[in-house]
């Protein structure tokens, strides 16, 4: 192994690891605001109840996942120096942005949130938590306008070997990263639903907190069905950006070698990238590809082999990870619309085949949104800027393979451990159930 895989393997597991917690502090923190806004709405203590219990999870996953973002900053000057001199002027001022106002915002606000509850009014309170849910998600536009710039750069000129800013508002309003972040947030919002959805049915299935759990798992299906549907409208609107301007990225996404006209989806089918072909072709549905990439059963799809070999991506595993991730949406949509039908049951509690699915089914939406970062990020290889510069160019020329080994190993553990710790405390604390001590009600109440 040399510097530049295990630089690229180290940014991969810490990038990887730190979005298992991203998409449920986006989602859960927009879900949290509106349990307190309920609550201050009517009054209902039940509201505030859910409020403290999922604010709680929402919080040990929060803590996990700033612990964790704060190392990835550091390789920009450790493993890819030269990435950072050749793009740091544009790259470096949409983390400026997520650092100073984002990240103050949620710092400053999730503290009154925690400690406020019998110090502010009701009003106060509310408006602390959807501001923490604001910044939040604003940290997550800011971070994925940086990776769409990467991925279609804009408003940029190359100039003394280095790439110089020179329309701020472009690379603000690049279409490429206001798609990619409607289909990321959805995404991360379907996460928490089907988070709080598997919780709920955990506590259904053993008849606990009837009323509390029959009230959030309604809010999570609802929640869950419309995100899921939004991350399919959303995800076509993607492919069709993909297509457009990374046309190798779309053509290892469904497997495509030959240029053609109104090109088919085949729904069985296995690449070989040694002979440039695919192995297995089964149940090709006419011009499907052609309609999803350009919305034209006739377009024109560009194939592999007419892009030189060192500048198209790994084509099975951006394939592979393509085509589960659809597979998994789908699922979303199927189960969400069952469960939302379920949440106007009388007797949810009754439906114990489907509430045990949903257990299960937890961890496959962070699933998913792993793969769809493997395919965004593999899928760009072998550019870090898709166009401008290579990966292999902007790893740090003075870094060696011992020292990237050593500080892997370090990330590996310290990670594996943090992992450990979060899983134990959500748990915990999603086991045990909403607490009975509705502590901060009457000075909240004399305030309000």
């Amino acid at each position: 192994m040399d510097a530049l895989l295990l630089s690229r393997l180290q940014f991969a597991v810490t990038c990887m690891f730190h979005f298992i917690f991203v998409p449920l502090t986006l989602g859960l923190s927009i879900m949290v605001a509106w349990m307190e806004t309920r609550y201050v709405m009517t009054g209902d203590e039940t509201w505030l109840r859910m409020t403290k219990f999922w604010g709680k999870l929402f919080l040990i996953n929060f803590a996990l996942g700033v612990v964790t973002g704060i190392t990835m900053e550091f390789q920009f000057g450790m493993n890819w120096a030269e990435y950072s001199r050749y793009v740091g002027d544009i790259f470096g001022a949409p983390l400026a942005i997520e650092a100073t106002v984002a990240f103050f915002l949620e710092s400053v606000f999730i503290g009154l949130w925690i400690f406020g509850w019998d110090k502010v009014t009701k009003k106060v309170h509310l408006l602390s938590i959807w501001l923490v849910a604001i910044a939040t998600n604003l940290s997550g536009l800011v971070i994925i306008l940086a990776n769409a710039w990467m991925q279609s750069p804009v408003g940029y000129v190359l100039r003394n070997k280095r790439a110089e800013m020179t329309d701020f508002i472009a690379v603000l309003l690049n279409p490429y990263g206001l798609i990619k972040f409607g289909h990321q947030i959805t995404s991360a919002y379907c996460v928490a639903a089907f988070f709080v959805m598997g919780i709920s049915a955990w506590h259904l299935l053993r008849k606990n907190e009837m009323e509390f759990f029959k009230r959030s798992f309604r809010q999570a299906a609802l929640l869950g069905l419309a995100s899921a549907v939004l991350v399919a409208v959303i995800g076509d609107l993607s492919s069709v950006k993909v297509a457009q301007v990374q046309p190798a990225k779309f053509a290892a996404m469904e497997s495509i070698w030959e240029t053609k006209q109104g090109v088919g989806l085949n729904l069985f089918l296995l690449p070989d990238e040694k002979r440039e072909c695919n192995a297995v072709e089964r149940l090709c549905i006419p011009n499907l590809v052609s309609t999803l990439a350009f919305h034209d059963p006739n377009a024109i799809i560009t194939g592999l082999k007419d892009i030189p070999r060192d500048q198209r991506p790994p084509v099975m595993p951006v394939f592979l990870s393509f085509r589960a991730m659809v597979g998994l949406g789908t699922y979303f949509i199927l189960a969400s619309l069952v469960a939302a039908v379920i949440s106007f049951k009388r007797n949810p509690e009754n439906y114990r085949l489907f509430l045990t699915l949903l257990v299960f089914t937890i961890p496959l939406p962070y699933i998913a949104n792993q793969l769809g970062w493997l395919v965004a990020e593999v899928g760009r290889q072998p550019w870090i800027v898709y166009g401008v510069l290579k990966t292999a160019d902007a790893v740090s020329k003075n870094v060696s393979v011992t020292q990237v080994a050593i500080s892997l190993a370090g990330f590996t553990i310290l990670y594996g451990g943090l992992g450990i710790i979060d899983i134990f405390l959500l748990i915990k604390y999603a086991r045990k159930g909403p607490d009975n001590d509705l502590s901060g009600i009457i000075s909240m109440e004399r305030g309000a």
